[in-house]
């Protein structure tokens, strides 16, 4: 991996989560321990971050303009992710028809769904084709795929699930902010998970602790448009704002 590649990933984690270590640098970068320091220490001379004891600390949060592609979401938080998952899953029923957004942590959540006569919609690809697998009746959006997220996306695709009416939806996000709500960092997308959640009688937004506080470049609801299930939450004021169900008791 290049240089300036490992820099922007670096940077992208702090963004996502405020402070990342060594060791866990190493593993989703693929690259030694020794090198991560090293470019620690050049990130940290350049003011782009703090360098402290084992790791980093990300400098004030910015606008996130970008994200990391499915694999290396993928191996991020995954025992968070799969908390929420198994919550989420358990909240649909038999006689739902349910709208499933692209996306890690919704992937993860249609391994625990157990309600045999449920109808799904989707525009992530591999959902799609877990769905058929497990027996579901499962349809896909229309429109143009994007590889990066695995996701179908655009004008087709919203005007594809314009005639739905779905008893509840559930979606990833990359950043939640009391002011700016949910966002994502490509309009698209944003498109897709505004229009999904406009057509649901609930909206559920998955997404655990290291999105709060966070802002990327489109919003695509506010926070009252939809209920959170995270793993913990550290901010309180949230609760003001949207009913969030923390799902690791043990931090609330």
């Amino acid at each position: 991996m290049l240089l300036e590649e490992r820099f922007s990933r670096i940077l992208h984690l702090l963004k996502q989560k405020g402070t990342v270590s060594v060791t866990e640098l190493s593993s989703l970068l693929h690259t030694s321990e020794s090198t991560i320091r090293r470019d620690i220490a050049a990130l940290s001379r350049q003011g782009k971050l703090k360098k402290v004891y084992g790791g980093a600390k990300a400098v004030d949060s910015t606008i996130l303009t970008s994200e990391f592609d499915v694999q290396t979401k993928s191996a991020m938080n995954v025992e968070e992710k799969t908390k929420i998952a198994q919550y989420a899953a358990t909240t649909i029923q038999n006689d739902d028809f349910v709208y499933i957004d692209a996306g890690t942590t919704t992937l993860l959540m249609l391994d625990y769904i157990d309600a045999p006569n449920a109808v799904f919609v989707t525009n992530g690809i591999p959902h799609a084709k877990k769905l058929i697998q497990k027996g579901y009746q499962a349809y896909v959006t229309g429109g143009q795929i994007k590889l990066a997220t695995e996701a179908i996306v655009g004008a087709e695709s919203v005007q594809s699930i314009q005639k739905y009416n779905f008893t509840k939806c559930f979606m990833g996000t990359n950043g939640i902010d009391i002011k700016r709500g949910f966002t994502t960092p490509n309009i698209d997308e944003a498109l897709i998970k505004g229009e999904a959640v406009r057509r649901s009688y609930m909206a559920y937004v998955l997404a655990d602790h290291t999105k709060f506080r966070q802002v990327s470049s489109v919003t695509f609801a506010s926070l009252s448009d939809a209920c959170i299930i995270t793993d913990q939450l550290n901010f309180k004021e949230f609760e003001e704002y949207t009913v969030i169900k923390a799902v690791n008791t043990d931090h609330q």
